[in-house]
This record gives C-alpha cells, sequence and structure tokens, in this order.
C-alpha cells in the first residue's frame, strides 16, 4: 500500500503495525511517539534539531558510528568544575 502526497496533519496511530515501512519526505515535525519499538531502524538524512529522548533504551544506538552509550558514558565521567 503507498499513500502518497496525502495531508494527515493532526492524525492519531493506536496499536499499529508498521514493521518494514518506509517512509521517504515525511514532515513528523511536533509529533510524539509513546511506547514505540524501534528497534533496528536506521535513520538516513534527518533532522533531530530540537528532538528530546526520554525513558530509552538506547543500548546498540550509534550515531555516526559512535555508541552512544559510550559517549553518556564519558559525560558522566567528566571532571566537574570546583
Amino acid at each position: 500500500m503507498i499513500h502518497q502526497h496525502a495531508r494527515m496533519t493532526g492524525s492519531r496511530f493506536e496499536n499499529v503495525d508498521l514493521a518494514d515501512a518506509v517512509f521517504d519526505d515525511v514532515n513528523l515535525q511536533g509529533a510524539r511517539f509513546s511506547n514505540v519499538n524501534l528497534t533496528g531502524a536506521e535513520w538516513r538524512n534527518v533532522s533531530l534539531r530540537n528532538a528530546t529522548i526520554l525513558d530509552a533504551d538506547i543500548e546498540g544506538l550509534r550515531i555516526r558510528g559512535v555508541l552512544v552509550s559510550d559517549l553518556l558514558a564519558a559525560w558522566d565521567a567528566r571532571p566537574t568544575p570546583p
């Protein structure tokens, strides 16, 4: 099924299986995601400007090839200023 040039502003999706779906040239600005499984998802050419990730399992999450868990561990281990 292909949806093209669809205006779905304000739509709500609950209990929807979009496994293996492809999103191309999609505007999700201001969208909220909760209880979403993104295991194995790949994002390319995306804008995450001002995005917030809360209460997430980030095991294996990489940005530009770097494990985010390693970045956060280094951040937590940085010396605190006097």
